[in-house]
């Protein structure tokens, strides 16, 4: 029994970077156990994860010493219901995320067997991925026609979505330059090649009306978070008048938030792994989703520990409608892990190795630790 208790929780603030500010470091958890064998998880890093990681070293850790890493769920439930007047919403899902994503590392690594065969086995371990491209808000049409023709060139991707990453705290500020935009990559990538808009909450109802008429005449398969996502009811009109699939999610921490956006009429829900409890939470939500019909496709833009989680879970989806979000790239963090898992011809090929398959440079991690 000893060897599957718990011994430490170690929270871990990663700055890849020295001159990198909180919301670009990583938010991650490494768990031991007595014998020795290491788990490591990854929380949201928004704002550094400063939060998510404050809920794991004050109310989290203690409770998780001295127990059993296979009794995930148990924990996850206990630990949910330990904070949950915090919210539940937000930092407290994102802690849970990362204890729990850590867990399921260590089953795999005790019993030597990939995450996706503890969850029920894969349908496909060769999994497509569409380029996620941000910052298009800022960029004039040429610049933003220059970075997706770049990224299609060095990643063949599946599909590309346009993420527009603007103020939130302003509405409507440029729906026909908008526009412009999306009819300029669609006449760059042609008129078969499947493209995406994430409009990241930036339109009142009536504007994302009209934004997602366009795109439907435009042969546009998705249109991500049209309004505001806490305005559930204005997210479900959207996506009510509009043929085209409107999704939305990404803010969502629990299945009862997903719950609400599906009973709104929204179709495709896109809820993260580091945000929303984890593997146990995502596969939880892949429930929910099967058995009301709706697509399932989750958001993920950390491309290390959160995003091997996020692709065992996905190869375990039967009716997998969409690809898997690759998102902005930048070989940063590639110092801290053993032979990152590398994008070829479109797809991501997960291994056949222990746990999430992917070995942390545990040296390199402590020379980036960020103190809090």
């Amino acid at each position: 029994m000893s060897g599957l208790v718990i011994k430490t929780v170690e929270t871990l603030r990663v700055k890849w970077r020295p001159e990198d500010p909180p919301g670009l470091r990583s938010a991650f958890v490494r768990v031991i156990t007595e014998d020795g064998l290491t788990g490591y998880g990854e929380a949201s890093p928004m704002l550094g994860g400063e939060h998510s990681l404050g809920i794991v070293d004050r109310d989290l850790a203690p409770e998780l010493i001295g127990e059993d890493f296979h009794d995930n769920a148990v924990l996850y439930d206990r630990l949910l219901h330990k904070c949950v007047k915090l919210g539940p919403e937000g930092a407290v899902t994102g802690a849970l995320a990362a204890i729990d994503i850590a867990l399921w590392d260590l089953k795999g690594k005790a019993l030597g067997l990939p995450v996706y065969k503890l969850l029920g086995g894969a349908w496909r371990t060769r999994i497509p991925f569409y380029s996620s491209i941000g910052g298009n808000a800022r960029r004039t049409v040429d610049e933003t026609l220059r970075v997706v023709e770049a990224r299609l060139r060095a990643e063949n991707p599946a599909a590309i979505k346009i993420r527009w990453d603007g103020d939130r705290t302003t509405q409507d500020a440029d729906v026909a330059g908008d526009i412009a935009k999306a009819k300029a990559v669609r006449k760059l990538v042609g008129g078969d090649f499947p493209l995406a808009f994430d409009a990241n909450n930036l339109y009142s109802v009536g504007s994302a009306v009209r934004v997602g008429r366009a795109l439907e005449d435009l042969g546009y398969i998705w249109f991500e978070e049209p309004v505001q996502h806490y305005d559930i009811q204005g997210m479900g009109e959207v996506a009510r008048k509009l043929d085209i699939t409107v999704s939305a999610g990404e803010q969502s921490y629990t299945t009862q938030a997903v719950l609400d956006l599906i009973r709104a009429g929204v179709r495709m829900v896109q809820p993260d792994i580091v945000k929303m409890g984890g593997i146990t939470g995502l596969m939880k939500c892949a429930a929910l989703c099967q058995a009301h019909g709706v697509e399932l496709v989750p958001h993920q833009t950390q491309p290390t520990l959160g995003h091997m989680a996020n692709l065992h879970v996905l190869a375990t989806i039967m009716h997998m409608t969409k690809p898997a979000e690759y998102a902005d790239p930048s070989g940063r963090m590639d110092g801290g892990f053993v032979e990152p898992l590398r994008p070829e011809d479109g797809h991501f090929t997960l291994r056949e190795a222990a746990g999430l398959g992917l070995e942390v440079n545990a040296a390199e991690l402590e020379g980036r630790l960020a103190r809090p």
